[in-house]
């Protein structure tokens, strides 16, 4: 693979994507604590009920407890399998993890047009690293036809939005362009964010 390898959306701790609720504040509130204290087993204990209640914020961190070995044994099939619930039900981040396991075969066989269906799910939300990772595969030709204007126009929109990648790479493309086909991906790009990402075919 060359330089425009799919970037792993990474946390630095499991505390990181908590999101509180009114009905779970309590519970999420001691698990965070627990979490920031480096006691990931005791902070688990209070997720797991949550995640199995179907809080997708749980499911999520579940997700990501398995795939870094905290307070659990590392398990790439568990950390799909939580991954999934909270995707589906919308979770951004969970998606555009899941976008990565298709990509690298982590827990699930590698398929890459699956890979891209989680990470546009995860861009169309403005999810920079999501943004990124579907110009990394339209680029490639990884499980999409290759199109350098779709990827200037991802990797375009993921630097907009803070990833600090996103615009050298999209240069980067652009030296295999031509004007009017860099004109029309900017083009593209303005529309897309104009229309909250729901316009970017």
């Amino acid at each position: 693979r060359d330089w425009f390898t799919v970037k792993f959306i990474q946390m630095a701790a499991l505390a990181l994507v908590f999101t509180s609720s009114q009905v779970f504040a309590q519970d999420y509130e001691a698990g965070l604590a627990a979490a920031e204290a480096g006691d990931y087993e005791a902070a688990l204990e209070e997720f797991r009920p949550l995640a199995e209640q179907g809080d997708r914020y749980a499911q999520s961190n579940l997700g990501y407890a398995y795939a870094a070995g905290q307070g659990v044994l590392q398990d790439y099939a568990e950390t799909v399998k939580w991954y999934r619930l909270a995707a589906e039900q919308g979770d951004e981040q969970a998606q555009a993890k899941l976008g990565y396991a298709y990509t690298t075969g982590q827990g699930v066989l590698q398929d890459y047009a699956e890979a891209v269906k989680w990470f546009r799910l995860a861009a169309e939300q403005g999810d920079a690293q999501a943004q990124y990772n579907l110009g990394a595969l339209y680029n490639n030709g990884e499980g999409v036809p290759q199109d350098y204007a779709t990827a200037h126009m991802w990797f375009n929109l993921a630097g907009s939005n803070g990833d600090a990648d996103g615009g050298e790479r999209r240069d980067t493309i652009a030296a295999n362009m031509t004007p009017a086909a860099i004109e029309e991906a900017q083009r593209r790009a303005r529309e897309c964010m104009g229309s909250d990402y729901q316009n970017c075919d």
